[in-house]
C-alpha cells in the first residue's frame, strides 16, 4: 500500500513531535561552515604556532576537534576548543574520551565570540573573512602579550603577519596559506 505524500508527511511530523527536544544552542551565530582542515596543514598552523608542551591552545570552531586533538597528542599542551555545533562537540568530545585525552584536551560548546582567551598562548583559526573581523576586537582585547595566533586561509583585518607560509599542496591537490600573528 502506498500512502499519498500529505499523509506520510503528516505521519513523519507527528513522529519527529514525539521525539526529546535537543537543546537549543547557545547565543549566537555559526561564523563558518564546517570544513575540516586536513592533517597536514593541521600540524603546519600548530607548528608555525611553534606550540610547546604545556602551553594553552584555543580552537575557535573546533568542528570535529582535529586541531585539539593534534595539540594535545603530538604537542602534549593544555588544547581546548570551541564549538557552536552540539552534534560536533559530542562527536569531537567522544573521540577525546576514546583516546585518554581528557586531562589536557577539551571542546566547550559555546560561542566563540563569548569566551575568555586571556590564557592562551595560542590561537588557531580557519573562519570566513567577515568572522576573523568579527573575533579581531575580542582577540585584541584579551589575549596577553606574546600569544600567537594562527589564520587558516584568511588573514584577520588589518592585522600585519609575522610570518605567511603557503602549503601549495595538501595531498588532496588544494592550496592553502597559513597566517602567523604575535600580539
Amino acid at each position: 500500500m502506498f500512502l499519498k505524500p500529505l499523509v506520510l508527511a503528516a505521519l513523519c511530523a507527528a513522529a519527529f513531535a514525539q521525539q526529546p527536544a535537543v537543546p537549543a544552542a547557545p547565543a549566537g551565530e555559526k561564523l563558518a561552515p564546517y570544513y575540516p582542515t586536513p592533517d597536514i596543514i593541521v600540524d603546519r598552523m600548530l607548528a608555525l604556532g611553534e606550540l610547546r608542551a604545556g602551553e594553552s591552545m584555543f580552537d575557535l570552531g573546533s568542528g570535529d576537534g582535529r586541531i585539539v586533538v593534534m595539540a594535545a597528542r603530538k604537542y602534549h599542551a593544555d588544547a581546548t576548543g570551541v564549538e557552536l555545533d552540539q552534534d560536533l562537540v559530542r562527536q569531537s568530545s567522544a573521540k577525546l574520551r576514546s583516546l585518554g585525552l581528557t586531562g589536557t584536551a577539551r571542546i566547550i560548546y559555546g560561542d566563540i565570540l563569548k569566551q575568555n582567551y586571556a590564557a592562551a598562548n595560542l590561537i588557531t583559526v580557519y573562519l570566513l573573512p567577515e568572522s576573523n573581523l568579527r573575533v579581531q576586537p575580542m582577540l585584541e582585547a584579551q589575549l596577553k602579550k606574546g600569544a600567537r595566533v594562527v589564520a587558516h586561509d584568511f588573514p584577520i583585518g588589518n592585522w600585519v603577519p609575522a610570518k605567511t607560509v603557503t602549503i601549495p599542496d595538501d595531498g588532496e591537490g588544494r592550496s592553502h596559506t597559513l597566517y602567523l600573528y604575535i600580539r
